[in-house]
């Protein structure tokens, strides 16, 4: 069996980390449970509040803090949850039914509704799926105020009462509290997951994202399903908090106190905007006077937080990656290792390109290009800016749809326009300018190239079943290897964005090399490298080479290209100027007149 145990040290940095970070919730959690012994039903209530809406945020939090949707609406999910349960509990709609079962069908409602408000964020960005949430949210309302059969209208609907063993009182607060931390314990079990990692890599880096494989909107339609169900659960313990529920008790600041607080707790945090959520829930308690200027406090703590603390509550807690590193630091690859990385069974078949085209407008920016990568060599493709070399490279990758020709692996036909699919083929790139997840540590950045081989499902990852702590176990051993490859595993649990240059370049084919790539494809990987840093790159290329790897190498160091690349391609306009072996093509009269001078 295959060795892919992780270095000693990086790995226990990684355990103290997570103990460090359990720390916090611990102590929130002493304080849920202790918090009956003060017999102050004020505080009750309002405790009650902040773990409702925190049951809300949770699932808001997947949305707008993990995968970057502008969802400023999501107040409909909790007015859709309590008309549900409020009205299946009264027997308005049907025969009444009992308060338990109706929370579970208004979490079933909030589900749904949560997928249909969703969809157009596959399509639309930023303000403009902003603003369908918020119609959406209007839509709801008015409803509500027109059914009145069901809803009471204007004049509104008692709430459910719960009964023995969470009849109203403490057994109220602690009903909410349990959901509040079993929200919170799935939340947090997905986060740290592979699709945890993807809803990150989707609001960061969505090409890299694509690149590993993850297909967004599957991903997406599963966040909202349980995100508007969290929302659904969380509308039937407000309707009965309130005991009796109008219109006119969700409100646009209501939403707005959602949104903030997930933005003023962090984004791809879980803690921040729990505490967040607790913070704009309690204030407004204890300073009265000042609820009819809540908008304009809203704003400012938003703009506070935006110009002085840009990471939110979770940059200040994140006191670890305040911690100086180590300057002078040295990338030292061990290519030795690549054998116990890389799977020789995915290499053994050629890429190639038969006659590609591609025009932007009037511009041909490939014209007829015929291409072979071949296993187990380095292919060097050069030329001039705009000679078309990274938009073959997006045409492989299956961003651009090509006019005319196909692009293959083997004897398959790689479909256009489906990025994500070629990592099934084992097809592995990088970028010109790095692309990370810089909230993320260099491990989890790592992890997301390996996503497709989780075999758990979204919901084993909720609920950490074992199949998904097995996910986790090996991708975390693979990915601490493909970083002792690349010679980054001492940094495993530093944030990206705290990288050198060259260290993100590294990190980055250390992600690829997750894919066990049959094909890797990188676009001027020597880029900012010192002159120790590309000789080390080229010995590591080589070696990923040697393994059986198809490796094409975009790159401006001609010395580079020509030490380490066993045929190269050069391109001018869109087309093929020269091919054949470094030594012809340095003789070549056209590539020195064009590419490489006199």
């Amino acid at each position: 069996m295959t060795d892919t145990s992780a270095p000693a040290q990086p790995v226990r940095a990684l355990s103290l980390a997570r103990i460090e970070g359990a720390l916090p919730w611990i102590a929130l959690g002493l304080v849920g449970l202790l918090l009956p012994l003060l017999d102050d039903s004020y505080i009750g209530v309002i405790a009650q509040r902040a773990f409702i809406y925190w049951i809300l945020s949770a699932g808001l939090n997947l949305v707008v803090g993990y995968a970057g949707q502008i969802a400023i609406g999501w107040v409909s999910m909790l007015t859709l949850g309590a008309y549900t349960t409020a009205a299946l509990t009264a027997g308005t709609a049907t025969p009444a039914w009992h308060p338990y079962l109706a929370l579970v069908a208004g979490g079933a409602v909030g589900a749904l509704f949560g997928v249909i408000v969703g969809l157009p964020a596959l399509r639309l960005r930023t303000f403009y799926f902003a603003m369908t949430t918020l119609g959406f949210a209007t839509i709801v309302t008015q409803v509500a105020l027109a059914w009145k059969e069901v809803t009471g209208g204007g004049v509104g609907t008692p709430g459910p009462v719960f009964p023995w063993p969470f009849d109203p009182g403490w057994g109220f607060y602690y009903f909410c509290f349990i959901l509040a931390a079993l929200a919170t314990w799935m939340t947090a079990n997905l986060a740290s997951s592979r699709f945890g990692r993807a809803l990150v890599a989707i609001r960061d880096a969505e090409v890299a994202a694509e690149a590993s494989g993850v297909a967004k909107p599957r991903l997406l339609v599963a966040v909202f399903l349980f995100a508007g169900a969290l929302g659904g659960v969380a509308g039937g313990l407000f309707a009965s908090l309130q005991s009796y529920i109008t219109p006119d008790a969700f409100t646009f600041e209501m939403s707005v106190l959602f949104f903030i607080a997930i933005l003023i707790g962090g984004r791809g945090s879980i803690l921040g905007p729990a505490l967040g959520t607790i913070v704009l829930t309690v204030l407004p308690e204890f300073a009265a006077p000042l609820v009819q200027w809540s908008t304009f406090l809203y704003a400012a703590l938003l703009l506070l937080i935006v110009l002085i603390i840009p990471g939110g509550i979770a940059d200040l807690l994140d006191y670890k990656n305040r911690r100086p590193l180590e300057r002078h630091r040295e990338i030292v690859p061990r290519p030795e290792l690549l054998a116990r990385v890389l799977d020789r069974r995915t290499g053994g078949e050629v890429l190639s390109l038969a006659n590609v085209e591609l025009s932007f407008g009037g511009v041909r920016a490939i014209a007829g290009l015929d291409l072979e990568i071949r296993p187990g060599e380095v292919h060097g493709l050069i030329g001039p800016n705009g000679s078309g070399k990274t938009t073959t490279l997006n045409v492989i990758s299956g961003y651009y749809a090509p006019e005319a020709g196909q692009v293959r692996l083997g004897d398959a036909v790689l479909p256009p326009r489906a990025p994500h699919l070629r990592a099934d083929y084992r097809i592995a790139r990088t970028f010109q300018t790095p692309r990370l997840i810089g909230g993320a540590s260099v491990l989890d950045n790592v992890m997301i190239g390996g996503t497709i081989d989780g075999q758990g499902s979204f919901a084993e990852s909720l609920l950490t079943l074992p199949r998904h702590r097995r996910d986790e176990k090996r991708l975390r051993e693979a990915a601490m290897l493909a970083l002792a490859v690349v010679g980054l595993d001492q940094l495993a649990a530093v944030r990206a964005d705290r990288l050198q240059h060259s260290e993100l370049r590294f990190m980055e084919i250390a992600r690829a090399l997750m894919l066990r790539p049959a094909c890797l494809m990188l676009d001027e990987p020597a880029a900012g490298l010192s002159a120790d840093e590309i000789r080390r790159l080229g010995a590591l290329i080589v070696a990923i080479s040697r393994q059986g790897t198809a490796v094409l190498l975009v790159e401006h160091h001609a010395d580079l290209i020509f030490d380490i690349c066993d045929r190269v391609t050069v391109l001018n306009l869109g087309k093929v100027l020269a091919a054949g072996t470094p030594a012809e093509i340095r003789s070549h009269r056209e590539v020195v007149s064009a590419y490489l001078g006199a």
